[in-house]
Formats: C-alpha cells, sequence, structure tokens
C-alpha cells in the first residue's frame, strides 16, 4: 500500500504528495511549485489543511492495521560463528 497522500497548497492550489506518517501535527512544509509554507495545526481555518491531516491520519490507522494483521513468517536472525 502506497503511504503518501496527496495535499494541496493553500495559494497555488497545485497538488503534491507527502508521506503520511509525517504529516501530523506541528509539521511544516514548503509547497513545491510556489515555495508557501504550510503549517500543519490542528483547528486550521484552512480546508486543505484539515483534510490532509485526517486522510494522513486515516491512513497511518490503515497502515497499521495492515501491519498489525501481516502473518509473522519472518524467521530471526541467527548470528553463528
Amino acid at each position: 500500500m502506497d503511504d503518501s497522500i496527496q495535499i494541496r497548497c493553500t495559494k497555488c492550489k497545485s497538488k503534491f504528495r507527502d508521506r503520511a506518517r509525517k504529516v501530523q501535527v506541528g509539521y511544516s512544509r514548503e509547497c513545491p511549485s510556489c515555495e508557501v509554507v504550510m503549517f500543519f495545526q490542528d483547528g486550521s481555518p484552512d480546508n486543505n489543511i484539515r483534510e490532509a491531516l485526517n486522510n494522513a491520519q486515516r491512513l497511518r490507522r490503515l497502515l497499521r492495521e495492515e501491519e498489525h494483521d501481516k502473518p509473522a513468517n519472518h524467521t530471526p536472525f541467527i548470528r553463528r560463528r
């Protein structure tokens, strides 16, 4: 599963992608097109910021559930001398 979300810039309205694990409250990101700095804060008046935070939270939850449900069929590393 892809672990990135789409973010819409508040100034130039272009869209870009960033990892959902990064996009959390307190994170800031510069738009690659217009270079405006976007601050991801809870309760932001900007719909684009709130939508990005909600999408990131939803995707992180799905990734955790997928990781939890994945069978642990890997063999542990054994160091041989």
